[in-house]
């Protein structure tokens, strides 16, 4: 990425840190996906059998989701790999969605994902980070 002196500027250490993190984070959310709808179609079977339909289905949607969830985040990893600008928009707007959803899960733990997404939203704006990607 070039900086505004019109010279490449080296990726900063806390961006291929996040990087490495969200490369990470979206296989293992792509993998709990993934089995997130095995398990909908098999217990979807064994739950209609017991007349409870529609029981897989939820499995079957909230693993859809969590596949969309694994791709942006192998999306977001190249990005601030590669320094592109829409990623530092796309880590904002991931980490503020992180925010609300550890405020929702308070009590599930949720405080961990509230430090941590707030740590990653106010490095993002530090100024050599948007610099670095081409926001300053």
């Amino acid at each position: 990425m070039e900086g505004s002196t019109g010279l490449r500027m080296e990726r900063p250490t806390g961006v291929t840190i996040i990087a490495i993190l969200a490369f990470i984070g979206g296989i293992l959310t792509l993998v709990g996906g993934f089995g997130m709808m095995a398990a909908g179609a098999y217990l979807g079977g064994m739950a209609a059998a017991q007349g409870l339909p529609g029981f897989g289905a939820m499995f079957a949607v909230l693993g859809a989701v969590l596949v969309v969830l694994g791709l942006l985040y192998l999306v977001l990893g190249w990005g601030f790999w590669t320094g592109k600008e829409w990623a530092w928009i796309l880590g904002v707007v991931l980490s503020i969605i992180g925010i609300i959803m550890g405020i929702l899960s308070i009590t599930n733990g949720g405080i961990i994902s509230i430090i941590i997404d707030g740590i990653i939203l106010y490095y993002l704006y530090q100024p050599h980070v948007k610099e670095f990607f081409g926001r300053a």
